[in-house]
C-alpha cells in the first residue's frame, strides 16, 4: 500500500495498484509532457484535433492543452455525461492533470512578476523583440531550409540595436534614462525566465518519467480539499470529482452501432443457442419462470470462474454485472443517461434493471438488459467482456453471448521522457554525421512561457490566443485512444481463449435451470455440444457490421 500524503489540503492518493494502474499512469503522464499538440494529434486518432492559435507564441504545448481540455470535459460546469473508462482510475488521471496545471500555475506566478519588472515595465523594447521572435517563426514555419541561416541574424540584429540604445539613446533627457536599458532588460527578464522554465520542465519530466516507470506518484490538489464552509470553489471542484467516480460506476452503457458498446469495444463473436422448450416426458407442462430467473442462475455460475480446481487455472481480475444499455447512433456526439425513481445518481437501481430483464424489450428502442462478465487483462491494457442475453418469444429460449473487446491505449501514451538531440553533418566532414544533445529549454520555449505567464488568470484570452486541443465525443478517458487488441498475439489470443469458459458456464447453468423447472434438455443438450464444436475454431470477425445487400 502507498502511504497517505498528509501534506496540508493534499489529495489522498489510492491506497492499493490495481491491475488498472498501468495505463491510468500512462493517461496521467500526458499532463506532465512537453512538446507540441502535433506530435501527439498525427499518433493518436484522427478525431482528436487540434485548435488553431491565433498567435504562435501564445500556443500551449501538450502537457497544458491535455490538461485544460480534460479538467474543462470531465469537471466543468454543464458537461456532458461521460464515458465509463474500465480497467482505469479516470479520477487518478483528472487529479494529475489538477497537479500538473498547479504546478504550470506556480511557475507561470513567477514567471509573471519577471514578465511585469522587465517586460511590462519596458513594453517598447519587448514589443520589439517580440516581433523579433514572431518572424523566428514566421521563418522557421514556412522557409525551414533558411532558418539556420537567417534566425541566428535577427537575434544578432536585435542584439546590436540593444547595445546601440544603451550607448546612444534616441532621446535626451530624462527619456534617455528609462531608453538605454530599455531592449537590455527583456534581456535580462529572458535569462531569468529562462531559470524557472528549466527547474519547471526538469520538474514536470520527473513525474511523467516516474509514472511510466510504475511509481505510484500521488497527485497534490490543494484547490480539491476545502479549508471552509465559505470555500465554494474547492466544494464544486470535490462535487465534480465525486460525480465522476460515480460516473465510472454506472450500469448504464451506450451502444453506438459499428463502433460497439462505449467503453466496452466492437463486438467481434456471437454464440447462440436457441430451442423450443418442451416439459420433460411424463409432466404435462413445465414450471413457468422469468428471464430474470434464469439470468440469476447464470449470474452465479459466471460468478464461480474466479476458482478452479487446477493450480493457477482461475480467471484473474473478473467482475460480473447487471448492464442496461441503450442504444445511440454511430455518428451521436453525446450520450445521456435516464433519469427519475429508477436511478440513484448514476447507476439504475436493481429492481429497475430486473425489471427490463423480464419486459425483455422486444420490439421497443427503450434499454435493454445484457448480463456481463468483464476481464481486466494484461495489466489493463486489456478490457475483455463476455454480455449474455436472454430471451423467450413464444416458447422459444433464446440464450446470447457476446464477445467485446477494448484494446490498449495508443502506443504514444509509453513514450518515455527523452532528451532533445539533433543528427547532422560533421563541420568540415559532411560525409560523417554527428548527433549533438540541445538544450531542454530553447529561446523559443522560454519566450512562450513567458509571454503566456500574464494570461493564467484569463484562461479563455489565452485559449482564444494559442488554440488547444479538442477531444472526440462521446468522451471517455479509455475509449479515445484505445486500438485494437489484434495486433498483439498475446492479446488477440487472451481474448479468445476467455470467451470458452463463458459459454461453457452459461451453457451448463442453462442446462441446470431448465432441469430443475422441468424442462426437457435433450435438445438443448444437442444445441450445447454444437456450439462447443464452433468453440473449438473460435475467432474474431465483424459481427456489428450486417451485410443485407
Amino acid at each position: 500500500m502507498s502511504k497517505l500524503d498528509m501534506t496540508p489540503g493534499a489529495q489522498i492518493p489510492r491506497t492499493e495498484a490495481g491491475p488498472q494502474t498501468a495505463v491510468t499512469q500512462a493517461l496521467s503522464s500526458i499532463a506532465y509532457r512537453d512538446g507540441t499538440i502535433d506530435d501527439f494529434t498525427g499518433k493518436a486518432q484522427p478525431d482528436i484535433k487540434k485548435k488553431k492559435a491565433r498567435f504562435a507564441l501564445f500556443e500551449p504545448n501538450l502537457g497544458e492543452a491535455f490538461s485544460k481540455a480534460v479538467i474543462a470535459r470531465t469537471l466543468g460546469a454543464g458537461r456532458k455525461p461521460v464515458v465509463p473508462s474500465f480497467g482505469t482510475d479516470p479520477r487518478m488521471v483528472v487529479e494529475h492533470c489538477l497537479a500538473a496545471e498547479e504546478l504550470r500555475a506556480e511557475r507561470d506566478r513567477k514567471l509573471a512578476m519577471v514578465s511585469f519588472l522587465t517586460g511590462v515595465l519596458f513594453l517598447p523594447g519587448t514589443l520589439i523583440w517580440l516581433a523579433g521572435f514572431g518572424l523566428r517563426g514566421w521563418i522557421t514555419r514556412h522557409h525551414p531550409q533558411r532558418a539556420g541561416l537567417y534566425n541566428p541574424l535577427v537575434v544578432v540584429a536585435l542584439l546590436g540595436l540593444a547595445v546601440l540604445f544603451a550607448v546612444r539613446p534616441p532621446f535626451h533627457g530624462p527619456l534617455s534614462i528609462y531608453c538605454r536599458p530599455l531592449l537590455l532588460m527583456p534581456v535580462l527578464g529572458w535569462f531569468l525566465a529562462k531559470r524557472i522554465s528549466l527547474a519547471s520542465t526538469k520538474e514536470l519530466r520527473a513525474r511523467w518519467a516516474g509514472l511510466l516507470d510504475g511509481s505510484v506518484l500521488a497527485a497534490v490538489v490543494p484547490k480539491a480539499v476545502p479549508r471552509d464552509d465559505q470555500d465554494k470553489k474547492a466544494a464544486f471542484l470535490k462535487t465534480r470529482l465525486t460525480q465522476l467516480v460515480m460516473e465510472q460506476d454506472t450500469n448504464v452503457l451506450h451502444y453506438a452501432g459499428v463502433n460497439g458498446i462505449l467503453g466496452l469495444g466492437k463486438r467481434w463473436g456471437s454464440w447462440e443457442m436457441v430451442e423450443d422448450l418442451h416439459p420433460l416426458e411424463g409432466h404435462e407442462d413445465f414450471r413457468t419462470f422469468h428471464t430474470w430467473d434464469l439470468v440469476k442462475k447464470i449470474t452465479d455460475r459466471l460468478n464461480g470462474l474466479s476458482r478452479s480446481d487446477v493450480g493457477n487455472g482461475a480467471v484473474p481480475h473478473s467482475s460480473v454485472e447487471q448492464w442496461v444499455i441503450l442504444e445511440v447512433g454511430a455518428g451521436a456526439d453525446e450520450i445521456g443517461r435516464p433519469e427519475g425513481p429508477e436511478m440513484d445518481g448514476a447507476r439504475m437501481r436493481s429492481h429497475a434493471v430486473v425489471d427490463i430483464a423480464n419486459r425483455q424489450e422486444f420490439g421497443a428502442d427503450g434499454p435493454r438488459h445484457y448480463l456481463g462478465t468483464q476481464f481486466v487483462l494484461n495489466k489493463g491494457k486489456l478490457i475483455v467482456s463476455v454480455l449474455v442475453t436472454v430471451t423467450v418469444l413464444s416458447n422459444t429460449l433464446r440464450v446470447s453471448v457476446n464477445g467485446h473487446t477494448l484494446g490498449p491505449v495508443n502506443g504514444v501514451f509509453t513514450d518515455k521522457p527523452k532528451p532533445k538531440e539533433l543528427t547532422r553533418p560533421k563541420t568540415g566532414r559532411p560525409w560523417l554525421e554527428e548527433t549533438i544533445t540541445l538544450p531542454l529549454i530553447d529561446n523559443d520555449e522560454v519566450v512562450r512561457q513567458a509571454v503566456r505567464a500574464p494570461f493564467m488568470k484569463a484562461p479563455a484570452i489565452l485559449a482564444w490566443l494559442g488554440g488547444g486541443m479538442s477531444l472526440p465525443e462521446p468522451f471517455g478517458l479509455r475509449t479515445a485512444w484505445a486500438t485494437a487488441p489484434w495486433g498483439s498475439r498475446f492479446m488477440s489470443d487472451d481474448s479468445i481463449r476467455i470467451a470458452t469458459p463463458v459459454v461453457s458456464a452459461v451453457l451448463a447453468a442453462t442446462l441446470d435451470f431448465l432441469t430443475e423447472h422441468d424442462i426437457a434438455v435433450d435438445r438443448f443438450g444437442t444445441r450445447g455440444m454444437i456450439l462447443k464444436s464452433e468453440l473449438q475454431g473460435v475467432r474474431p470477425f465483424r459481427a456489428d457490421v450486417y451485410d443485407a445487400g
